[in-house]
């Protein structure tokens, strides 16, 4: 695959996922784990690419089986692109360990220590003729949390000069960030860089100081976004463009079997519909579903949906709706 064919570039952590197996299990209590792969823009990178996306992801992981595990789960299941996936020669894979109990919402334990190698990231690790040149340049905001990732992820900003479209997940981890504040002060900056914005209501209020969507969204749009998209879980989500379309998009209810990975499937599937040439309340929908559909699944990337599965939960949701 050559670098400009690349229609997805995400930016950011990546892992090893062990979910217990024993669901309303306290940890102390499991025996036995299912292995896969996560972090945030992995699984938005391997959302799109289950859609027939041609993605690639940007991070960086150790020298180790785990590693080695993450580059052929990578290839060899998902299709993700892993020319931008780098080796730290020091540093170990991490692991994060998920406690479904309750199953709708996890508890996560992360293994990142001294530090993970995706916090080791530069600008050497990737080619900005693609920065520059991507449809869609993927960012969560735990990017800018710690150096050199941060430095290096202003410098990628720089390098696409607010190209559409420059996407930032505000995926609010506090784990990562010394205070809210040290948060708000980098994605204020990073909205200024972006074109898109997409949060929950607390994530939005970490950024832009309000969690109430349509002030949330009036203070991200003010910063020259195109698009602002303000997550309300069970409630749908809420789109507002520069453009002046504001709207309620409906959600798809389902039964909650696991609530990690829906985030990232809504961010896939809205970066596929996005490079289908869908109008942004069409893709807010389609990506809705999406989230739904990885909700009513156990796994994040394992469950993340084909278009033809992805098309026939959603023709069938809509119909009934």
């Amino acid at each position: 695959m050559a670098e400009s064919d690349l229609e997805l570039l995400t930016v950011g952590r990546i892992s090893v996922d062990l979910y217990a197996e024993q669901l309303n299990t306290p940890t102390r209590e499991v025996v036995s784990y299912r292995k896969s792969i996560g972090g945030t823009a992995t699984n938005v990178a391997v959302a799109a690419a289950r859609l027939g996306r041609r993605a690639g992801v940007f991070t960086k992981v150790g020298d180790d089986r785990f590693g080695d595990y993450i580059r052929y789960a990578l290839t060899e299941t998902f299709g993700v692109d892993t020319r931008f996936v780098s080796t730290d020669p020091d540093l170990l894979t991490p692991l994060a360990f998920a406690e479904l109990n309750p199953p709708e919402d996890p508890v996560i334990f992360f293994y990142r220590e001294p530090r993970a190698p995706d916090m080791n990231i530069t600008v050497d690790d990737v080619d900005l003729d693609t920065v520059r040149s991507v449809p869609i340049l993927w960012l969560p905001a735990s990017r800018f949390a710690f150096e050199p990732s941060r430095t290096t992820v202003r410098a990628l900003l720089e390098e696409r000069s607010r190209r559409r479209h420059v996407i930032l997940d505000l995926d609010w981890r506090p784990m990562f960030w010394d205070s809210a504040d040290d948060a708000r002060r980098e994605l204020s900056a990073a909205l200024d860089q972006v074109t898109m914005a997409i949060g929950n209501r607390a994530e939005c209020e970490i950024a832009v100081g309000t969690a109430d969507p349509d002030e949330a969204a009036d203070r991200l749009l003010g910063r020259g976004l195109d698009a602002a998209i303000v997550k309300l879980g069970g409630d749908g989500v809420m789109l507002a463009t520069a453009a002046g379309d504001r709207r309620h998009i409906a959600p798809y209810p389902v039964k909650v079997v696991c609530g990690l990975g829906a985030g990232d499937a809504f961010g896939g599937a809205w970066c596929h519909a996005i490079l289908s040439g869908a109008d942004l309340p069409s893709a807010a929908d389609l990506a809705n579903a999406a989230g739904a559909y990885v909700a009513a699944k156990l796994m994040c990337a394992d469950d993340m949906p084909t278009e033809p599965q992805l098309m026939k939960f959603y023709d069938s949701r809509r119909k009934t709706a």
